[in-house]
């Protein structure tokens, strides 16, 4: 062998590697997902945990788990314009989370990760007599998703594993004190492919 090919198949042999380890993995059993995978939101911890098709069957009901892990639903479903505004979160993207306790985050993504507030828990029954969907959204697994941002006006109840990939994605695009150029177009980017599903 060449030392051409020899440095050729180590190249390769190195990506490869470095491929396999960047790989998401289930938080359970270890084996690799796919881009697109199932999540489990782990209560004790309250972070979400990315789990294999198989592993998320072992909670797909109600007592699985005995309530440390829920698994996270993929429901989403557009809202019409819902008045946000009596939550008194003066941000035009954010999202609500209501807990399994009975208080309600708000959380906004920022440069530097989530930001996140208490909202209350008054005010947000008020916003769900409002708009009766709401009532529907399953505590630490599901939330409402807005983005009025540059004369958007978007209403989603989503996964909450939805809004953390916005934020991530903000993190990533953000350049500068105001954010540049590319996080807007990448934010509407992202409410563009959002898609319903029950």
């Amino acid at each position: 062998m060449t030392a051409r090919g020899a440095l050729a198949r180590v190249i390769r042999s190195a990506a490869g590697r470095a491929a396999a380890a960047e790989a998401e993995r289930c938080e359970l059993c270890a084996a690799t997902v796919p881009g697109e995978h199932p999540h489990l939101y782990e209560s004790g911890a309250a972070e979400v945990r990315c789990v294999c098709g198989p592993c998320s069957v072992l909670f797909a009901g109600d007592g699985a788990g005995q309530g440390r892990y829920r698994l996270v639903p993929r429901r989403r479903v557009r809202l019409p314009a819902v008045d946000t505004g009596v939550l008194g979160v003066p941000v035009g993207l954010v999202f609500f989370v209501p807990r399994g306790d009975g208080t309600v985050t708000a959380q906004g993504p920022s440069p530097a990760g989530a930001m996140r507030w208490e909202v209350d828990a008054a005010a947000w029954e008020r916003l769900a007599g409002m708009c009766p969907q709401l009532a529907s959204v399953a505590p630490d697994v599901e939330a409402l998703l807005v983005n009025t941002v540059r004369g958007l006006d978007e209403h989603w109840i989503v996964p909450v594993d939805d809004c953390y990939r916005m934020v991530a994605l903000v993190r990533r695009e953000w350049r500068g004190l105001s954010g540049g150029d590319r996080v807007w177009p990448a934010v509407e980017r992202f409410f563009a492919e959002l898609t319903e599903r029950s």
